[in-house]
């Protein structure tokens, strides 16, 4: 792999790894394609649940690894030494602008409070103008069913636009969300059939 990797790839997720196995695997298969890819993981910084799931999974695959976590929370969350390279940091805020910094799109796999938080902020971050990068959701096993019917309730009571759930991609299938965030921030190659 080149030291300059294809894309780089921001993965919010649990730091448990949830009571179903098919959140297990979405992260192995989301680490391994981004490792497959050239590309880089961006990510919390963690070695349990799913973050670390998803960080070894890449580097299995090749892949670039990127953690980014506090100090206060280098012991809670088990800072992952293995990493390429692990940024520890002073504040959650510093945290979250470097990963933000660091990255071309978003992706959220299942988790808890963690997860919502960094998802919606970088979402409302996009609405406001701070970035015009792609937000994706992984849906894995309908694990955001509820949310989206809560996030079309929004819209219904005039609170959000279609515009604003136009901000962000959802699916469930990783081998056509990943490849769709990566083209829409312009990473991807360009397909051959201009030149036949």
């Amino acid at each position: 792999m080149s030291t300059t990797p294809n894309f780089s790839l921001c993965v919010y997720c649990g730091s448990r790894p949830g009571n179903n196995p098919a959140f297990t695997e979405a992260a192995v298969q989301v680490g391994r394609w981004i490792g497959e890819h050239g590309g880089q993981l961006v990510y919390g910084g963690g070695c349990n649940g799913l973050m670390g799931t998803v960080a070894q999974s890449t580097l299995d695959a090749g892949g670039r690894v990127v953690g980014i976590i506090p100090k206060a929370l280098v012991e809670k969350e088990w800072a992952n030494h293995n990493c390429s390279e692990l940024i520890v940091v002073d504040t959650m805020h510093e945290r979250k602008r470097l990963m933000a910094e660091h990255s071309n799109a978003f992706l959220a796999l299942p988790g808890g409070i963690g997860t919502f938080e960094e998802f919606f902020e970088v979402w409302t971050w996009r609405q406001l103008g701070y970035h015009d990068k792609p937000v994706g959701l992984l849906n894995i096993e309908g694990y955001y069913d509820g949310l989206m019917v809560f996030l079309q309730n929004s819209v219904r009571q005039e609170f959000m636009g279609d515009w604003q759930m136009g901000l962000m991609q959802v699916g469930s299938e990783i081998k056509r969300l990943l490849p769709a965030l990566v083209q829409e921030a312009g990473l991807a190659p360009k397909d051959h059939l201009d030149a036949v």
